[in-house]
């Protein structure tokens, strides 16, 4: 049985944002098989409309692609939002700055783990948000992943935690470094272990990331 079988069976589409029911089919697709799932037969089968109906709204199956892509970095953005608000009650200002940016690679961590569909979606699709910001990719703030981080290490310059001379391309260090862990544990040699397992690795990555900065 492969992952789109699994799926609920369509609800057909008769009248509103057919744009929004073929995006939320291509969401369900790359949740459940990742952006290899997306196919955009497979999305208007689902929204119940024949797929000629598509093309008005994602002329390809790319399109669709990108959107899902998206929307997946959205939804990791909006994990990044709850973590940065959940630090300002950390105390200080160095408290503050230090459980942002340990809350930014949970969010990310996490959703690797939780969404492993969604992440390799906004992961393994090509696309630069960092270079092109797209409104569709960010949160509540405006911001998406990428400029969420660089809030999170703002901080840690501004709290004295962190040199002012080693905030340019912080990001890059510290993303690389969170990406790797989550991809060993989605395809790689630590997919086996348990969430007990993979914590204590986790904490020991981003303390490490915070202090080699």
């Amino acid at each position: 049985m492969d992952a789109t079988s699994r799926l609920p069976p369509r609800r057909s589409y008769h009248h509103g944002d057919l744009r929004r029911a073929l995006l939320e089919a291509g969401i369900a697709l790359a949740r459940a098989g990742g952006p290899e799932a997306v196919v955009l037969r497979e999305a208007t089968r689902r929204a119940g409309v024949v797929p000629n109906a598509a093309y008005r709204h994602f002329a390809s199956r790319d399109a669709l692609l990108q959107a899902v892509r998206a929307a997946a970095l959205s939804a990791l953005a909006l994990a990044m939002e709850k973590e940065l608000a959940r630090a300002e009650r950390a105390g200080g200002q160095a408290e503050v700055a230090r459980a942002s940016l340990r809350g930014i690679g949970n969010a990310y961590l996490r959703f690797a783990r939780t969404e492993p569909g969604l992440f390799r979606t906004a992961f393994t699709v090509q696309g630069d948000p960092e270079v092109s910001p797209n409104p569709d990719m960010a949160g509540r703030s405006g911001l998406n992943p990428f400029q969420l981080l660089g809030v999170a290490l703002d901080r840690m310059v501004e709290a004295g935690v962190l040199p002012p001379e080693r905030r340019p391309g912080a990001e890059y260090v510290a993303w690389s470094s969170v990406h790797g862990l989550a991809m060993l544990v989605l395809e790689g040699p630590l997919r086996r272990f348990a969430r007990t397992q993979l914590r204590p690795i986790e904490q020991r990555l981003l303390a490490m990331v915070e202090q080699g900065l």
